[in-house]
């Protein structure tokens, strides 16, 4: 049996190399030195479980595709999330499963998102001062939709939806999709839409060859079309409670929303189109619509700021993709108060997502 000696000296030989191997300490993100709540509305996750479900089926391709970054994965990536969120300085990831499977009949659409929304619910339940979950919805089957979203709210505790910006080239403006809007309205919840692959934006021919520019030109051009649509077809005023956010800083729209309403300032043409309408193109971004801060630039940020107010942007990474937009982009903004980074970096998704902070 050892001496006391050297027990304590075999305790301190085991930990000496411990130093190495913790993880960082977690970041405290302050103001003004008032300390504040950072939530990322942009975290994308993914269900592993869903793999075996689709086996054998036309979704087990894209299924593969959607799970090949580990850091992604929900359960066996949660540790390595954690710490990437206690480095960056991130209170809470709102969850986020990028809308897939859109092309699945009933059965499997039901099955889908009931395993996918279940295991986000228990993700957050596991975690609950860190995620806040947002619902998967099979968008193409509307009534389903709607149902599967009163569920994940009422029943599971989610505090909204992550959707697409189209279902398999139907645009969502379409009166088809009216149940689900109105079932969102119904609910009060946030909208958190993403693009996915899709024909005439992230899929357009011009878009092939260096660049990557499906995705640096595509993604922001989707949601463009997605929210333009919902404007000028009228899905914004049928539904005056609706909250969507737009991933991308919105697209290209936020930016350049004085082109619509120029479009609705002419006689005649194009201008027809805008007589229906309740408000200006621009000032859709004043009330019922939302973006993510995903714009790079410290003058695209405050321009943005300047076109639909702090009130209106949230805090996103597109976790776990490696784009330069940590905490510091938001903190380190000239021209921006101290209410207008705080609101950003995750005071408006308190208050949205109906987060307690810890």
């Amino acid at each position: 049996m050892p001496t006391r000696r050297e027990f304590l000296a075999q305790i301190a030989g085991a930990t000496a190399g411990l130093a190495f191997t913790q993880a960082p300490a977690r970041r405290r993100v302050s103001i003004g030195g008032r300390r504040v709540t950072v939530v990322d509305v942009h975290a994308h996750t993914f269900v592993p479980d869903v793999l075996e479900l689709v086996k054998n089926t036309p979704l087990a391709a894209q299924a593969k595709g959607g799970s090949a970054a580990p850091d992604i994965l929900l359960g066996p990536g949660t540790a390595a999330r954690l710490r990437y969120m206690d480095r960056e300085g991130i209170d809470y990831q709102a969850l986020n499963v990028n809308a897939w499977g859109y092309a699945a009949e009933r059965a499997l659409a039901r099955d889908l998102v009931q395993l996918q929304n279940e295991k986000i619910a228990q993700a957050v339940a596991a975690n609950p001062d860190r995620f806040v979950g947002m619902a998967t919805v099979a968008l193409q089957h509307p009534d389903l939709a709607a149902d599967q979203l009163d569920y994940a709210v009422r029943t599971l505790g989610m505090r909204g939806a992550a959707i697409g910006g189209s279902v398999e080239g139907m645009e969502l403006s379409d009166r088809r999709f009216d149940p689900f809007w109105a079932k969102a309205e119904e609910l009060g919840v946030m909208l958190f839409m993403h693009p996915q692959q899709a024909p005439g934006t992230t899929q357009n021919q011009r878009l092939q060859g260096k660049g990557g520019l499906g995705n640096t030109i595509g993604n922001p051009l989707e949601t463009t079309v997605f929210l333009s649509h919902l404007i000028f077809e009228g899905t914004l005023d049928r539904f005056p409670g609706l909250k969507i956010c737009g991933a991308h800083a919105g697209g290209y729209l936020p930016s350049y929303t004085g082109r619509s309403d120029a479009l609705c300032g002419r006689a005649g043409g194009n201008g027809d189109d805008c007589r229906a309408l309740k408000r200006k193109p621009s000032e859709y971004f004043r009330n019922q619509l939302y973006i993510d801060s995903m714009i790079f630039q410290e003058d695209g940020l405050r321009n943005l700021v300047a076109q639909v107010g702090a009130d209106h942007i949230f805090y996103g990474t597109d976790y776990p993709f490696d784009w330069p937009v940590g905490v510091d982009f938001i903190l380190n903004a000239s021209g921006l108060s101290n209410a207008a980074k705080e609101a950003i970096l995750g005071g408006n998704l308190v208050k949205l997502l109906r987060i307690t902070p810890a």
